[in-house]
């Protein structure tokens, strides 16, 4: 498959650039796959969408400042640094994404605010770096100090003191995340609440979002296409709601990868692992039966999952009405559930 068969246009002024006032207010594009059709509803309908015997799913992952900047000793220019996940078995090591990434060498150091420090110990490409820090403390009390919300790229604003509370679901609890699992941020405890009252059951999941969620997908072609590993992890209370599930309905494309390599791993029970399962057009989908998903970047591995789920055709074409419509894309943006 060409990638390029996954581009689509869409005007800048579309991508969000802060969250609404009010969590639960975006607009909801509903896609019925079986009818091939859609619809232009609000988010807070979707309690109307579940019944008893329903499990929706939600990775509950907490974002952690990631993003810290530095400088070289001697040096004034700027070094930034997206912390990607802790290296297993090395305390103080992490992987991470550096910029200006072709200066930082092996050997090089990086001094922070607060005496934080940092040694690049390892080289890979595109910027990816293993860093070892040196610190007397706490290493994830330094980074909550000194280290900045890890907005995307896409929007074009520094990180405020609002985005700790809004660039977090309301139900995030294990720290680890580079980026947000953005479907969840919709939700408030009163669409939670109501979701339970329609009869519905609520399971989580944990995915910590790094490198392979939203790394970029070089190259034409779609298949051969390898992405970073992510650790995840399914308590078995949570296993058993599944289980027991008439309809999983996946709450964002984390929790889709959690679910679905689960299922490829022994099945929906107490389990914990790495995954870099790449989901796109022919995948066989063995646990996921409803996605809630927010509107992702074309060419991307987001959107990739989500033609495979809705299929290729339909989805793109929910995605040229939701242009049409004004809809507001990415991670503050509006969501579409698929049915």
């Amino acid at each position: 498959m060409d990638l390029a068969g996954f581009d689509f246009d869409l005007p800048a002024e579309l991508i969000a650039q802060s969250p609404l006032p009010d969590r639960a207010a975006s607009r909801m594009l509903v896609l019925d796959r079986a009818r091939g059709s859609w619809e232009d509803r609000q988010f807070r309908d979707l309690p109307g969408y579940l019944s008893a015997g329903d499990c929706l799913v939600l990775n509950d992952s907490r974002v952690f400042p990631a993003r810290l900047f530095g400088h070289r000793p001697g040096r004034t220019s700027q070094v930034e640094v997206l912390l990607l996940r802790p290296v297993d078995g090395a305390a103080g090591d992490w992987e991470a994404l550096v910029h200006p990434g072709k200066k930082m060498r092996v050997g090089e150091q990086v001094s922070f605010a607060g005496g934080l420090r940092a040694e690049v110990i390892a080289r890979r490409e595109f910027g990816e770096r293993t860093l070892r820090f040196h610190t007397d403390g706490d290493l994830f009390e330094a980074f909550e100090k000194i280290g900045h919300v890890p907005l995307p790229p896409y929007i074009k604003r520094c990180d405020e003191a609002a985005d700790r509370e809004r660039y977090q679901t309301v139900f995030a609890r294990e720290k680890g995340s580079a980026a947000a699992p953005t479907a969840g941020l919709h939700f408030t405890p009163e669409v939670l609440d109501a979701c339970r009252a329609r009869g519905a059951d609520i399971a989580f999941v944990t995915l910590h979002v790094g490198l392979g969620t939203f790394q970029p997908i070089r190259g034409d072609l779609v298949e051969g296409q390898h992405l970073h590993s992510e650790h995840y992890r399914i308590a078995a209370d949570n296993a058993a709601r599944m289980t027991a599930a008439r309809r999983l309905v996946a709450v964002g494309t984390t929790t889709v990868r959690t679910v679905e390599s689960a299922m490829r791993s022994g099945g929906l029970r107490e389990s914990s692992g790495e995954t870099d399962i790449f989901i796109y057009p022919g995948f066989e989908f063995q646990a996921t039966a409803a996605m809630l998903t927010n509107f992702h970047l074309p060419r991307t591995s987001l959107l990739l999952l989500v033609c495979a789920f809705a299929g290729k055709d339909l989805a793109l074409a929910a995605y040229r009405h939701a242009v049409e419509r004004r809809y507001r894309f990415y991670s503050y943006g509006d969501c579409m559930l698929i049915l």
